[in-house]
């Protein structure tokens, strides 16, 4: 019981503290389960979040829901679930009553203006931990190029580029095994 009030309590502060959407709450949710509590892998992580996007509903939650189902099966994925959407709704519910009546403030725009920097910066600081975890090799190098290329030039949904650049990871490390089979090419 213990362990279910920890994932909900740390996953509520990952939702009250993280702004943005899901990548930018990634940081936290590496700080909180790879650094401080060490409940997940880096590896983990990314591969969570990675399947986490590719999933209907929030990327947050989904993550959440894998990362409580390693720790306590079913109910740890509802503690988690509930932990990091409870701030959100909460919050919703509190500016949804008051955000009409202040919105058009100048005040209010250039907050809203700075939360988008500081937003753009958490993303950023994800894609750098994510490059350090993902690209690993000269294959992950040549995916990553090929889905960039593919995601900015057009508009295929990303559950579509990640089933297929598993796919090829999957493709290219079989032939390079069966022309390689003592490893040697990397």
């Amino acid at each position: 019981m213990l362990m279910l009030v920890k994932l909900f309590l740390t996953f509520a502060y990952i939702g009250a503290f993280s702004f943005g959407g899901g990548y930018s709450m990634l940081p936290m949710f590496q700080r909180e389960l790879v650094e401080k509590k060490g409940w997940l892998t880096g590896n983990e992580m990314t591969d969570l979040f990675s399947i986490g996007q590719c999933l209907p509903g929030a990327i947050a939650v989904n993550t959440a829901v894998f990362a409580g189902h390693k720790q306590k099966k079913t109910a740890g994925s509802i503690a988690a679930a509930f932990g990091v959407a409870f701030p959100s709704v909460v919050f919703i519910l509190i500016i949804a009553a008051f955000f009409t009546n202040f919105a058009e403030y100048p005040l209010v725009q250039k907050a809203f203006s700075g939360l988008r920097i500081c937003v753009g910066v958490f993303i950023l600081n994800t894609i750098v931990k994510l490059w350090k975890n993902a690209i690993t090799d000269k294959l992950a190098i040549v995916i990553f190029a090929a889905v960039f290329i593919i995601s900015f030039l057009t508009s295929v949904p990303v559950a579509v580029l990640v089933v297929a650049a598993g796919a090829a990871g999957l493709a290219i490390s079989a032939l390079l095994r069966k022309r390689f089979p003592q490893g040697g090419a990397k």
